[in-house]
């Protein structure tokens, strides 16, 4: 275990760091990127969407049992977590007297969270496919949450007034993105697998060693070139809010559930194991694209992304003792 945290650790940091070297050695003309950052960045995260997920998914997914109808509800229990934190966010934001802009920042951070790249990592370094698998399911509704509710929401706060348009064409415009449609497709064809009992390739296990931590380097090279530490120590206040919301609150109220529903007797405890750990990520950085896209309080999301990313270095060692109780 303690081989699995330190690596999952180095990988994280190294790819956030990676990036924000190179971030700085272009804006510093020391190197010349062919393309600019921005479309770098973009770059690296369809090659890890669109191409390395779908591939570790379906092979995950495949060997993941369906016949557990308590497992039917974690993909709910992943909503319930994004919106728990958004609620908490919303609370704080009234406690600490927050403007308008900042309280829908403040919505979007504590809601928004690095499920995908760093917790299906750690779920798999610690746990395996089976891990990941759970990770996959646990996500299956989130991007579709991210969109159809968490960026309306956000935009409930910004000051522009256009007019919010027709729910239909909404909805239309949601499964028209091609993330969206691309993991319904991949997600389907993974539970269609798992359903069929038609037995996974040996090799696939192999591939999904090399796979799954590639993909997770790509998304946090990524983030690396994003990153900007410039505003943090105007937002010390919020930042310490955020933490607490994420790295406390939400997986004391989520896993608390997790464990009413039993999951901490399944398969020695592995869903609630994973629980635990997804719902305690920090902040996405898609938490950052409706704050910007709204013109609300960038920077004080960006300094929660950031200190609550960095708050890894601490919580992963904490998660890693916490689960061995379970």
């Amino acid at each position: 275990m303690y081989i699995n945290l330190i690596f999952s650790i180095s990988i994280i940091f190294l790819g956030l760091i990676l990036g924000y070297v190179v971030q700085q050695l272009e804006y510093k003309k020391i190197i010349r990127l062919p393309i600019s950052l921005e479309n770098l960045r973009k770059l690296l995260q369809k090659i890890a969407l669109l191409f390395f997920l779908p591939i570790s998914t379906i092979g995950t997914l495949w060997i993941i049992r369906m016949d557990n109808i308590q497992i039917a509800a974690l993909p709910f229990l992943g909503v319930f977590a994004l919106f728990s934190g958004g609620v908490l966010g919303l609370v704080a934001a009234k406690m600490l007297k927050l403007n308008r802009k900042d309280t829908g920042s403040f919505f979007a951070c504590g809601s928004f969270a690095n499920i995908a790249s760093i917790g299906g990592l750690v779920c798999y370094l610690f746990f395996g496919e089976e891990g990941f698998a759970l990770v996959t399911f646990y996500a299956l509704f989130v991007q579709i949450a991210y969109y159809v509710v968490g960026f309306p929401i956000v935009k409930s706060f910004s000051t522009d007034k256009t007019a919010n348009g027709n729910l239909i064409l909404h909805l239309k415009k949601v499964f028209s993105d091609i993330f969206v449609v691309v993991a319904l497709i991949y997600i389907t064809i993974g539970i269609l697998f798992s359903l069929s009992g038609i037995t996974r390739p040996l090799f696939y296990k192999n591939l999904n060693a090399v796979v799954i931590p590639v993909q997770t380097i790509f998304m946090l090279v990524s983030i690396g070139l994003a990153m900007k530490f410039g505003r943090v120590r105007d937002f010390i206040r919020e930042c310490t809010v955020i933490s607490i919301i994420k790295f406390i609150l939400v997986p004391l109220i989520v896993s608390t559930v997790a464990f009413l529903l039993g999951y901490g007797k399944i398969d020695g405890g592995l869903p609630l194991k994973v629980v635990i750990i997804l719902s305690s990520m920090p902040v996405a950085f898609s938490a950052l694209i409706p704050v910007s896209i709204y013109n609300l309080n960038l920077d004080m999301a960006n300094s929660c992304w950031l200190v609550t990313t960095l708050g890894l270095f601490f919580t992963l060692p904490l998660l890693s003792y916490v689960i061995k109780f379970v």
